[in-house]
């Protein structure tokens, strides 16, 4: 077995986008053996923005976004000519009956439970309605449910894998096969079958999963740009590709929130060293970046990370002691609850910053908690500049005009949290 694909939501937004991944595999099959598919563009964020009407108590609302949501799918359905096969539409309809029916009836009140449950639907729709146009348009493979090969801690968010038990099951139902499959990034289930998911924008990270149990010799990822880029095109005119990093590299580029590898994903694949490789779907003919144990070209091109909209909270105890390390382990006790990743910290005799962004939760709820024994002081909305492998000059003119709250420089990266 050889290569795993990934395709993320922007390669798969619309039917032209569904027909360009098809030509992608077709060319490639050959050597393929599992294709990775993230939720349809935007998708994940509008099943977050029904999970949180949701939890608030408004279900008729829940329910009219997660219709609305359906019949964008049916909609692409259409486009694509896949009204016919009664098999097919009974499958994709099941799994609507199943949100709109777990929205009404749900009896656990579990948040992260609820979040999972629903969130997952995006990556399910859209691997039966790929799977599926696959098939009628001649790429023979199998649909297979992610649920039923993942298996993870009984965590619901950003849940952690069993990788003996996954290993075990994948290459029970994967290896030594010749038929091609397609299946879900993201998502997994815990040992009582409930629905898991691995953390945000973490499709990478299965496909890592997949390698590494495989023993897979290439992972691809396409996205929507030529490569690993050394900046955000969205944030900065100039960028240039890095062509090849070593899995070191990326995965201190990922820590620092580059956003074109996920956190996770490197280390399944260094272990085993399995390539990583991040093309374009929109030029697949440009070779991209190459991720492997090559440390030659580390620090050649220096590397911006921005991460707008982040959450600065400063806190000291109530009367003037030290913060102590019984303090500080009380503190990430707190975030993790909240769900608060941390992003950069920095702490004195007195006072102890995190910087971070946190996604489920209410900023405000894990304010209060934090009073109840601190003292608390935070700014919404202050961004995170780092400047990795930086050079005389190489400061970006934005820089110029912020207010700098905090500076950290060490012998590689200098990083920045800037107040708007």
């Amino acid at each position: 077995m050889s290569n795993i694909f990934k395709f993320g939501g922007a390669s798969i937004k619309n039917a032209k986008a569904i027909e360009n991944l098809r030509k992608i595999v077709f060319s490639n099959q050959k050597n393929l053996s599992l294709v990775v598919v993230s939720a349809m563009g935007k998708t994940t964020n509008k099943l977050e923005a029904i999970y949180n009407k949701y939890i608030r108590g408004d279900v008729e609302s829940a329910i009219g976004d997660s219709n609305l949501c359906i019949e964008k799918h049916l909609s692409l359905i259409d486009d694509l000519s896949l009204t016919e096969n009664e098999s097919f539409l009974n499958h994709f309809n099941s799994l609507c009956n199943e949100l709109v029916s777990f929205l009404k009836t749900n009896k656990n009140k579990n948040t992260n439970f609820c979040y999972s449950k629903i969130v997952s639907f995006g990556e399910l729709w859209s691997t039966v309605i790929i799977s599926h146009y696959l098939n009628i348009q001649g790429l023979k493979n199998k649909w297979m449910d992610a649920r039923e090969l993942i298996q993870t801690e009984s965590t619901y968010l950003e849940s952690k894998v069993n990788w003996e038990l996954t290993e075990k099951i994948i290459q029970e139902k994967l290896l030594n096969n010749h038929l091609l499959f397609i299946s879900q990034g993201f998502i997994g289930a815990n040992y009582e079958g409930e629905t898991t998911t691995l953390g945000r924008e973490g499709s990478d990270f299965s496909a890592a999963i997949y390698a590494h149990c495989l023993n897979i010799k290439n992972v691809v990822v396409w996205k929507d740009v030529d490569g690993l880029l050394n900046a955000d095109p969205k944030w900065f005119k100039k960028t240039e590709i890095i062509e090849n990093i070593s899995y070191k590299e990326a995965l201190e580029l990922s820590y620092l929130g580059a956003s074109v590898i996920h956190p996770k994903t490197i280390k399944p694949l260094q272990n085993k060293n399995i390539k990583l490789y991040i093309r374009s779907f929109k030029n697949p003919q440009k070779k991209g970046t190459l991720v492997n144990e090559n440390v030659m070209n580390d620090g050649k091109i220096p590397s911006i990370i921005y991460h707008p909209n982040q959450i600065l909270i400063s806190i000291s105890t109530k009367d003037y002691s030290y913060v102590f390390e019984e303090h500080i382990s009380e503190f990430f006790t707190i975030f993790s609850k909240f769900g608060f990743k941390v992003h950069l910290m920095q702490n004195s005799a007195l006072n102890f910053s995190v910087c971070g962004i946190t996604s489920t939760h209410s900023i405000h709820d894990l304010i209060n908690l934090l009073q109840k024994k601190f003292t608390v002081k935070y700014n919404k909305k202050v961004d995170l500049l780092t400047l990795r492998h930086y050079k005389t000059g190489f400061i970006p003119d934005f820089l110029n005009s912020k207010e700098i709250l905090i500076q950290q420089s060490s012998r590689n990266t200098v990083r920045y949290i800037l107040k708007n």
